[in-house]
């Protein structure tokens, strides 16, 4: 029986509070550290575990923490990504909001292993209850002497700050986040030099998400082993999924990684009653749809991108039989085109073609052609931008014509949606 681990205090009065964190041992993992390993040994620890960044990209974090140069005259930062503008996510919403400390030893522990004495949370500003948790957790840690100077009586220095985002969406890319933290605005960079040489304020910088950072004291506490016995081999450990859409329980369930994508549905409540599930986007809305005759598929990053799609942030939407798929892609491309940050042309005009053509076709008015010109679009955006921001929208809007085609077909021949 699998057993709520990132999430056991979600529920637990006063969860947030420093006093509910250590009843359940909360701090144990970075007095461990502190008391029994070096930097590099954390590090060796963290690459055993195998664990993946749960932000999106699924990079491995102690191959990612190792980049960071192990001689450098300038100071090294570690920022942690809370900006959660993807659609269908909520997940590090819910961990800062009802467990703010189980995060800041994420980051702790992790700063030790890189050797950063400062760390960042970017965080969206629309997310206030969360701001006001963290703000209250820093300095309950800060008075105990988790955060600070002489941390729990070691050599170990290290201080959290909060910096508010504006909610652009861009800024869930690492480089786009960076340059808001510096104060310009928030553009792509182009790589290399990748982040870890030089990142923020042109210093070897580390950026891990909120789950991320949260796995990393429960993996120090009972070791890469226990974290790789859960899910799949090349990406274990246990995952939280934002499940919502056309479901009878929507929510944010905590499974092991690599749980079926039907079971995960399952779990929240299958459609609602007289209907039946047509398609699920497994991992946000850059993630590709998936029909329901490939629900079967594993929710781990290497399976998932097997099937043509990916785990992304685990934000699962749930489609069911009276939603017009053209609607959908419209919704999804319209979001992408306003959150472009206008950089790179292909994916600031070709966006804008898109919607458009999109638009016509929802609205009965489309024309032949019309699809192959949306397939030459997805062509032209896909894999020629700074960033994968045009990349999510292309294979979005490519899954969505592979697999309901005909949906489309319809609106352009009987110039109305078939399902109303």
């Amino acid at each position: 029986m699998f057993e709520p681990i990132l999430l056991k205090n979600v529920d637990v009065p006063g969860g947030h509070l420093l006093s509910t964190y250590e009843a359940g041992g909360g701090y144990q993992a970075l007095a461990k550290v502190l008391r029994e390993y070096t930097p590099d040994e954390v590090v060796e620890l963290v690459k055993r575990s195998n664990l993946r960044g749960r932000g999106g990209a699924g990079f491995l974090t102690g191959m990612k923490w190792s980049f960071v140069p192990k001689q450098s005259s300038k100071p090294k930062y570690l920022c942690c990504n809370a900006d959660e503008g993807e659609p269908g996510t909520f997940k590090d919403r819910i961990l800062m909001e009802r467990d703010p400390h189980q995060l800041i030893e994420g980051l702790a522990v992790s700063a030790y292993a890189i050797g950063a004495k400062t760390a960042y949370v970017y965080i969206r500003g629309e997310y206030v209850t969360a701001i006001r948790r963290l703000e209250q957790a820093i300095a309950q840690a800060n008075a105990k002497g988790y955060l600070g100077s002489r941390i729990l009586g070691s050599d170990f220095n290290f201080t959290v700050h909060i910096h508010c985002g504006a909610g652009a969406y861009i800024c869930g890319e690492e480089t786009a986040m960076l340059e808001s933290l510096e104060g310009r605005r928030a553009q792509p960079r182009l790589k290399p030099p990748f982040p870890a040489v030089a990142g923020l304020y042109a210093s070897p910088t580390v950026i891990n998400n909120v789950e991320t950072l949260a796995c990393v004291p429960h993996i120090v506490v009972r070791g890469s082993d226990w974290f790789r016995d859960i899910g799949p081999e090349k990406s274990p450990g246990p995952k939280l999924y934002c499940v919502s859409g056309q479901v009878r329980k929507p929510g944010l369930y905590e499974l092991p990684m690599g749980i079926p994508l039907r079971e995960l549905v399952d779990h929240a409540g299958g459609p609602p009653p007289g209907r039946r599930i047509k398609a699920v986007i497994p991992g946000g809305v850059s993630a590709p749809v998936i029909p329901e005759h490939g629900l079967d598929v594993g929710m781990d990053f290497d399976s998932l991108a097997a099937a043509g799609s990916m785990l992304g942030s685990a934000g699962v939407i749930v489609i069911d039989n009276s939603t017009c798929m053209v609607k959908v892609a419209t919704r999804i491309i319209e979001f992408f085109h306003h959150e472009s940050c206008g950089k790179c042309t292909p994916c600031r005009e070709g966006l804008n073609w898109v919607v458009k053509i999109l638009r016509r076709i929802e609205a009965g008015d489309g024309a032949p052609g019309d699809l192959e010109q949306l397939d030459r679009l997805c062509k032209g955006i896909f894999g020629n931008t700074f960033c994968a921001l045009g990349d999510g929208a292309a294979m979005g809007l490519r899954a969505a014509l592979k697999h309901f085609r005909e949906e489309f077909v319809a609106h352009i021949e009987e110039r109305r949606c078939p399902l109303h």
